[in-house]
Parts: structure tokens; sequence; C-alpha cells
């Protein structure tokens, strides 16, 4: 690169890494996050520590940055900073190639003031180091199709380790890379093929060994069919892919905010490459939105279209140089009109009413805060459990986490290889449980969800309608309302797994 190439991508990196360490989440936002930050501890994807496949990399890289920091949150969203950073650093290079120097810098600012990249920079989850693989793996992929045999090796490598840290990366991106073999000779594809089966099976087989293989294929096989496979086009209605392409749509307006605007702007000459770029593009997007279409995706997980955002970065980025080179009005002006698009895409982030907006982070934020210094006042936990609900935000997996000392369970129970069994956690780590042990508990406490949310009041009262209403106690604190019953009523929650409860409270009445 060139001095000005290199001081493009130092200024583009350093406002990434500042815009997020500024914005930075200071609790593990969702369920997902309590997961990784488990795993750093033991590595279990039976017991969802963290849930499967496994990404037995991304949490390898946690422990050894949470040596630095001594705290999972803090090293994982260090994580989420730096492949932030090297994620700019991977688009600016891609776009340059294809389309040069000014392109490269649009591309790269798109990505900066990316509202759902952004907040992705700034919380504890894996999707913007997918983000970072995607743009790298595909330049490198890039390279090969154009006949540079040297980079099938590091192609094949990189999207190995990809698959280590996401291995949904190994099934976006695979077929981009077999793809790309097409452009060298038959000994570098198969040398290629090969180091990638090799690469994954480096990290494949250990993680295998520490979590069992029976265990780990019967958790992977019960999450499949637990979540994504009930709604994919095969075995549900085709209005369910409908309304997932509309939520493609609206995620691709809310990633690129006033940039997602640019293919509409129409110029009156343009350069937009060659077809062999198109066509390179199209085979390194259509997997994601072939399966995120037909087969899996909800809005609250919209970070697993970062996947497809490097390619489009760069496209939008051409569109951006050539809608600046044709603006005929000064140059003051143009920066004025792209400061304004910038501040736009920043009050997206700062304010939309949206899960990945900083104003939601920090309103999660206060309200866990809340409820961890009320609820012991409520419920010493010593005599009382905690029940949870399987919710991205507060849901069993933050009350386990943040309040260690109390057994905490989620409800529902859950159907996996060995039967019916419950998530049971304490001293921030989770056991599978077909059988809950309550010798000392007297009671138990269900673990408020988010107080703004109609569908969750509703799902909250069709719970406790299992229940008798003379047996509940329902106690005000904090802005926030505990529901307590007696451990006798455990089995009308969890039917399979706490008969006990029921007969080692009638001997306590005795």
């Amino acid at each position: 690169m060139s001095s000005g190439k290199l001081r493009d991508v130092a200024v583009l990196t350093a406002a990434t890494g500042l815009t997020r360490f500024a914005f930075r989440s200071h609790y593990l936002y969702d369920i997902d996050s309590v997961n990784f930050a488990l795993a750093l501890k033991r590595f279990d994807p039976g017991a969802y520590q963290p849930h499967p496949p496994g990404y037995f990399l991304y949490v390898g890289l946690g422990r050894l940055v949470n040596l630095i920091f001594h705290d999972a949150n803090t090293a994982l969203v260090a994580i989420s900073i730096f492949f932030s950073c090297a994620a700019v650093a991977a688009i600016y290079v891609l776009t340059e190639n294809w389309f040069g120097r000014s392109a490269a810098s649009f591309a790269a600012l798109i990505f900066l003031c990316s509202p759902l990249a952004w907040f992705h920079g700034t919380v504890a989850l894996t999707y913007i180091v997918e983000a970072f693989f995607s743009a790298s793996v595909g330049y490198l992929c890039w390279r090969v199709y154009g006949g540079a045999g040297r980079f099938v090796l590091p192609a094949a490598m990189l999207l190995g380790v990809a698959a280590g840290f996401r291995p949904s990366s190994l099934l976006f991106l695979g077929p981009l890379f077999l793809f790309s073999l097409g452009g060298v000779g038959s000994k570098p594809a198969v040398g290629g093929i090969g180091a990638l089966v090799l690469t994954v099976v480096a990290w494949l087989a250990p993680m295998i060994r520490i979590s069992g293989a029976k265990s780990y294929i019967s958790s992977l096989v019960s999450l499949w069919l637990t979540v994504p496979a009930k709604g994919s086009v095969f075995n549900s209605s085709v209005a369910n892919s409908v309304v997932r392409a509309f939520v493609v749509a609206g995620i691709y307006f809310l990633c690129f905010g006033c940039a997602a605007l640019l293919p509409a702007w129409r110029p009156g000459t343009s350069d937009h490459g060659d077809r062999r770029k198109t066509l390179f593009t199209r085979v390194w997007i259509a997997p994601g939105l072939l399966f995120f279409t037909f087969v899996f995706l909800k809005f609250v997980n919209s970070g697993y279209l970062l996947i497809l955002m490097p390619p489009i970065c760069a496209w939008l980025g051409l569109r951006a140089a050539e809608w600046y080179r044709h603006l005929r009005v000064g140059r003051p002006l143009k920066m004025l009109s792209i400061a304004g698009c910038a501040a736009v895409n920043t009050a997206i982030f700062l304010w939309a009413p949206f899960y990945f907006s900083y104003r939601e982070v920090r309103l999660f934020e206060a309200e866990l805060r809340n409820i961890i210094a009320t609820l012991p006042r409520v419920a010493p936990p010593g005599e009382t459990m905690i029940v949870g609900f399987d919710s991205h935000f507060l849901g069993y997996r933050q009350a386990g986490y943040y309040l260690p000392e109390y057994l905490t369970v989620q409800f529902p129970e859950v159907r996996l290889g060995a039967g019916t069994s419950v998530f049971a956690m304490f001293d921030r780590d989770t056991g599978v449980k077909s059988r809950l042990v309550t010798t000392s508990i007297r009671n138990f406490v269900f673990f408020p969800l988010p107080s703004d949310d109609t569908e969750y009041s509703e799902y909250v009262a069709g719970v406790l309608r299992r229940l008798p209403a003379q047996d509940l106690r329902l106690i005000s604190r904090g802005g926030h309302e505990y529901v307590m019953g007696p451990i006798r009523d455990l089995p009308l929650l969890f039917p399979a797994s706490a008969p006990e409860a029921l007969a080692a409270a009638r001997g306590s009445a005795r």
C-alpha cells in the first residue's frame, strides 16, 4: 500500500476502535453472551456453555483475553472491538483492490457508521468476528479466482479458522471458496481442500473430545429441531419465508442507514467493474440469503447478516464514490452531505427503538442492574430458587450469571436425547438435570422479564395460570413486580423434573 492508503486505513481503524470503545456494553447483553461467558470457565456445549455448535476457537481466544481483564464481558467486548477494527481494514483492502482508493474509503466509512455493525462491535457476540472473516476470506478467494495460486492455502486455512469461531462460516463461505478454486489448477485446488479439512479437524477433534461425542451431537440435533428446523420452508408455510425476505430487506436498511439508498441513485456514466466481480459477489452472498430466507432468521438475530456485509459495503462504496464525483456542488457541500448521512446513521444507532441501539442497551443494563440489587432483598438465596425464562433479555441466563448464589432453573423443561430435563445454574455453572433437588429451598421466585413488552407480559400471565392463585405472592420493589410461590407448587411448572419437590414439601409439613 502507498502511504496515503495506509493513512486511510489507520484513520478508519482508529475511528472504529474509538467509537466502539466509547459505547461499549458493561453487562452481558443477551442469552448467547452469557453462554459464551460461562464457557470461559467450563466448556460444555451439552449444557449450552456455549450453545451448540460450540464456537471453540472463539471461546479459546476469550479465555486468553480474559487473562488480561479478569472479567468475561470486558474480555469478549474487547474481542468485538478488535475484530471491528480488523473488519474495517479488510473491507478497505477488498474494495481498493476492486474499485480503487476512493471507493475503498467510502466502503470503510459505510462500515464505520453502520448502526448494526456499530452495535455488534460493542457487545459480547460473535457476529462482528464473522464479518471480519467474511471480508478476509472473500478477499483471498478473489485472488485465487483471479489465478493467484499462492493464495489457495491462506484462503483454505483462514476459512478453517473462521469455522472454529463460527461454524456457520463454513456453510456460508465454503461455496465461495470452492467456486474460487476454478481459477487455479486441479493440484492447488486439491491441496486447498485438504488444507481446509486439516484446519477444521485441528480444532474439531479436541472440541469433540472435551465435549463428548454423544453429548455434543445430541445437543446439536436438539437445538436444530427445537429452533431452525421448525420454521424452514420444508416444514412450515411459505408465508414464513416471505416474511423472512421482508425481514432481510428491513435489516439491510437498518444495517446501512442512508447508504442503503445509494443503489437508487443512477449516475450518468458509471463503471461497475466487470462481470467477474458481479458473479463473484453473487456466489458470495447467495448461500446466506437463501438460508436466511428459506430456513431460519429472527429479527433479534440480525447480526447473522453481517457475514454478507463486506461485499455489499464494497459495491456501496463504489456507488458512493461515483455519487461524490458526479455531484455538481462544491466540496464543502459534498462534505456536509457526507457528515449529514453519518449523523443520521449515528442517530439510528443512538436512539432507534430497536434492540441494537445504544439507548436500548443502556435501558436493558439499568433494568438488569436494578433487579440484581433488589431481588435478594425480596427473596434470600438460601431458601429461594429463581425460575427464569428462555429469553434473549433478562432470561434465566442473566439471572444465573449475575445472581450466582441462587439455584436458577429455566422454564420450561426441554426435551433432549436422554429425555425431558431442565437447565439449572449455580455458581455460574450449568447442569442439565432430569431431577431437581430442592431439600433446603422453601420458595421460588420468577425472574422478571422486560417490563415494557406486552408479549412478555402475556406469556408470564399464561405461566402463572398453571399455579394456584392463592399460593402466589406479589411483591413490588424497585419498579418491578416479583411473583413468589411455595416449593410444593414446583411440579406444576416442572412435572417431569420436580416430583421430589412435592414430596419434600409434604414431609416438612408433617
